[in-house]
């Protein structure tokens, strides 16, 4: 699929009902947390954005994925969207996943085009309610990793994505007592799970639907 093609085929898809939740579900750990589908959150939950941002590469669309640096927490070393939580300052979720985008991985806000909104996600072990932004590039940026945020940038295609032998299933020791089976895509020898899975799930469906 070419850049353009897929461009349109994402705008087309952005203005229909998105799949939401029946596609999060495709790519959830098992057994399933139904805390992150139900529509009461803690009052004191946070707000957060990631960027899903397009662009093109030899004519195909390429997308950004990081991965976290080990440290103490619940998302140490895990592959993850730029972004993060909103800051009182920000206006809007838009601008947290620019900001965000820009602080993490050097990525110019000018130089993107917001398309939309994929379905917010619950993130139970932090807290976090995320909303995943839709964002095009017509260049490639000059990704700079932040070194205490970002220990690597991967950058992947829509291509490689939709191949079916990259999904896979895995149990994970969460503790002694518990483990979770994972559904995850294998990219570049990481797995990327949880999720950062489910809002590329959503965007997979989004984007099989409207082919």
């Amino acid at each position: 699929m070419g850049f353009e093609e897929f461009i349109e085929i994402l705008r087309n898809g952005l203005k229909s009902p998105l799949p939401g939740v029946d596609a999060h579900l495709t790519m959830s750990p098992r057994p399933i947390n139904w805390k992150r589908f139900d529509h009461k959150r803690p009052e004191n939950h946070r707000k957060g954005a990631v960027l899903l941002l397009f662009y093109p590469q030899n004519g195909e669309p390429f997308f950004p994925l990081i991965k976290r640096p080990e440290y103490d927490g619940v998302h140490s070393g895990q592959i993850a969207l730029p972004g993060g939580k909103m800051e009182p300052s920000d206006p809007d979720l838009i601008f947290t996943a620019l900001r965000e985008a820009s602080e993490e991985v050097g990525v110019d806000p000018e130089q993107v085009e917001i398309l939309g909104r994929l379905t917010d996600l619950y993130i139970a072990p932090s807290n976090f309610l995320v909303t995943p932004v839709i964002g095009i590039s017509s260049v490639k940026p000059d990704f700079v990793p932040e070194e205490k945020e970002v220990d690597r940038i991967i950058q992947t295609t829509i291509k490689h994505l939709s191949t079916p032998e990259i999904r896979k299933e895995k149990i994970l020791e969460i503790s002694n007592s518990f483990s979770l089976n994972t559904p995850y895509f294998e990219v570049e020898d990481e797995m990327v799970w949880g999720a950062t899975a489910m809002i590329l799930g959503e965007l997979l469906q989004l984007l099989e639907r409207g082919k």
